[in-house]
Protein backbone atom coordinates (compact mmCIF):
# COMPACT_ATOMS: atom_id res chain seq x y z
CA UNK A 1 0.00 0.00 0.00
CA UNK A 2 1.74 3.29 -1.17
CA UNK A 3 2.34 5.97 2.25
CA UNK A 4 -0.02 8.49 1.14
CA UNK A 5 -2.63 6.09 1.58
CA UNK A 6 -2.43 5.67 5.02
CA UNK A 7 -2.67 9.45 5.88
CA UNK A 8 -5.95 10.90 7.40
CA UNK A 9 -7.22 13.04 4.82
CA UNK A 10 -6.83 10.01 2.33
CA UNK A 11 -8.68 7.66 4.49
CA UNK A 12 -11.50 9.44 5.92
CA UNK A 13 -13.83 11.69 3.85
CA UNK A 14 -12.22 14.83 2.14
CA UNK A 15 -15.43 16.63 3.47
CA UNK A 16 -14.68 16.42 6.68
CA UNK A 17 -11.68 18.82 6.16
CA UNK A 18 -13.42 21.33 4.97
CA UNK A 19 -16.66 20.96 7.00
CA UNK A 20 -18.84 24.18 8.02
CA UNK A 21 -19.83 22.32 11.37
CA UNK A 22 -17.24 23.39 13.99
CA UNK A 23 -17.00 20.09 15.67
CA UNK A 24 -16.27 18.46 12.26
CA UNK A 25 -13.62 20.89 11.65
CA UNK A 26 -12.30 20.03 15.49
CA UNK A 27 -12.36 15.99 14.35
CA UNK A 28 -10.55 16.59 10.82
CA UNK A 29 -7.65 18.68 13.32
CA UNK A 30 -7.50 16.17 15.57
CA UNK A 31 -7.31 13.17 13.02
CA UNK A 32 -3.90 15.52 11.29
CA UNK A 33 -2.58 14.59 14.75
CA UNK A 34 -0.86 11.37 13.77
CA UNK A 35 0.05 12.52 10.53
CA UNK A 36 3.20 12.00 9.48
CA UNK A 37 3.32 14.96 7.32
CA UNK A 38 1.88 17.45 9.42
CA UNK A 39 3.95 19.80 9.54
CA UNK A 40 5.08 19.72 5.61
CA UNK A 41 1.26 20.24 4.65
CA UNK A 42 0.63 23.29 6.93
CA UNK A 43 3.84 24.67 5.53
CA UNK A 44 2.97 23.87 1.84
CA UNK A 45 -0.61 25.13 3.19
CA UNK A 46 0.63 28.65 4.03
CA UNK A 47 2.89 28.92 1.08
CA UNK A 48 0.15 28.48 -0.81
CA UNK A 49 -2.43 31.01 0.84
CA UNK A 50 -4.86 27.97 1.23
CA UNK A 51 -8.37 29.87 1.30
CA UNK A 52 -9.86 27.54 3.71
CA UNK A 53 -9.73 24.10 5.31
CA UNK A 54 -7.93 22.27 7.93
CA UNK A 55 -4.05 21.61 6.68
CA UNK A 56 -1.03 20.16 8.90
CA UNK A 57 -4.30 20.43 11.87
CA UNK A 58 -4.68 23.78 11.65
CA UNK A 59 -7.73 25.55 10.13
CA UNK A 60 -6.95 28.45 7.81
CA UNK A 61 -9.40 31.13 7.05
CA UNK A 62 -8.32 32.90 4.15
CA UNK A 63 -4.62 31.63 3.92
CA UNK A 64 -4.59 32.53 8.31
CA UNK A 65 -4.28 30.03 10.71
CA UNK A 66 -7.53 30.52 12.98
CA UNK A 67 -8.24 29.02 16.18
CA UNK A 68 -11.67 27.60 15.67
CA UNK A 69 -14.41 27.89 13.25
CA UNK A 70 -17.13 29.77 13.88
CA UNK A 71 -20.75 28.66 13.42
CA UNK A 72 -23.03 30.02 10.97
CA UNK A 73 -25.09 33.34 11.92
CA UNK A 74 -24.61 36.38 14.37
CA UNK A 75 -22.24 36.29 17.29
CA UNK A 76 -23.87 36.96 20.60
CA UNK A 77 -24.01 39.59 22.30
CA UNK A 78 -23.28 38.55 25.83
CA UNK A 79 -21.19 36.01 27.31
CA UNK A 80 -23.15 32.61 27.65
CA UNK A 81 -22.08 31.36 31.41
CA UNK A 82 -20.40 27.74 30.84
Amino acid sequence: MPADRALPCRIHDAELWFADAPSDVERAKELCLDCPLLQECLQEALERSEPWGVWGGQLLVAGQVVARKRPRGRPRKTEVAA
